[in-house]
């Protein structure tokens, strides 16, 4: 019986991305990952050759850095990930691992299953932050470094947050006024973000990145529409969103070709 149980773990961890269900403790095959071409993401050279080469020698079985990707809404951080895993998971045996925000004080559990698996896996956790009240963070700062097992060698751990320490500023600022050693208040929820050894910092785009991004997304799915026009309406629907990034650019995109009555294919 435990024979059977390990031979279906093994048929299981054969795909190349999952999503862990902390409920059963089990990890969930997905069968096509939404993701877009290291290409068509602009505005984050930086951040893609830093986390690429990082990326590179962990599925390659060297050392490597947990990574949070932090900053502006809607710049590429969680494409980022998605994007390198699928180039380097072509040809090597690294697996992507999506854990859920509210499943983090799972991760013990999902670190025990992973150990000494074959393969290389990239745990990611997309918008993780923390509020007030909230100590699933313990579990993450254990699951980094801390414990006396330590992180598996075979796993990594990549984050997504709009906040540079993961906790809300007031949150930190309020703790600090109300301590008698207000330095000492928020150490403990600061050294979370110690725990990465890489901080990749994204910021909004300008106009030029992000029409790039939209010149992009035209030339990679073949729509047929004039520059000049093509811009006018860019620009015009980034100023209805009040915003520019790389969401707004996939948006306007996906609007075009709803417009011009072409099927986008990734």
């Amino acid at each position: 019986m435990k024979n059977d149980s390990r031979a279906r773990l093994r048929h299981k961890l054969a795909a190349s991305a999952f999503v862990w269900d902390a409920g059963p403790g089990k990890l969930v095959a997905v069968n096509k990952v939404a993701y877009l071409p290291l290409h068509l993401l602009k505005g984050v050279d930086a951040a893609r050759e830093v986390l690429m080469e990082n990326t590179r020698r962990f599925a390659a079985g060297f050392p490597a850095n947990n990574a949070l990707l932090w900053g502006a809404r809607g710049m590429g951080k969680s494409s980022l990930v998605k994007a390198i895993h699928a180039a380097l998971a072509r040809k090597t045996r690294l697996k992507l691992v999506e854990i859920h925000r509210e499943d983090i004080a799972s991760l013990p559990k999902l670190l025990r299953l992973l150990r000494g698996r074959p393969g290389r896996f990239l745990l990611f956790c997309d918008d993780l932050s923390f509020d007030k009240e909230d100590t699933s963070y313990k579990s993450l700062k254990a699951a980094l470094e801390g414990g006396i097992e330590g992180r598996p060698a075979n796993v990594l751990f990549y984050a997504t947050s709009n906040r540079r320490h993961l906790m809300p500023r007031d949150m930190m600022e309020n703790e600090r006024s109300t301590a008698i050693n207000p330095y000492e208040a928020v150490e403990e929820k600061i050294s979370l973000s110690d725990r990465f050894g890489l901080w990749l910092g994204f910021h909004n785009c300008t106009q030029d990145e992000y029409l790039d991004m939209v010149d992009g997304y035209v030339a990679h799915f073949g729509l047929a529409i004039a520059p000049d026009a093509l811009h006018a309406k860019a620009l015009a629907w980034s100023a209805g969103r009040g915003a520019r990034s790389g969401r707004v650019a996939w948006q306007f995109i996906q609007d075009l070709a709803g417009e011009l009555g072409v099927k986008l294919s990734q």
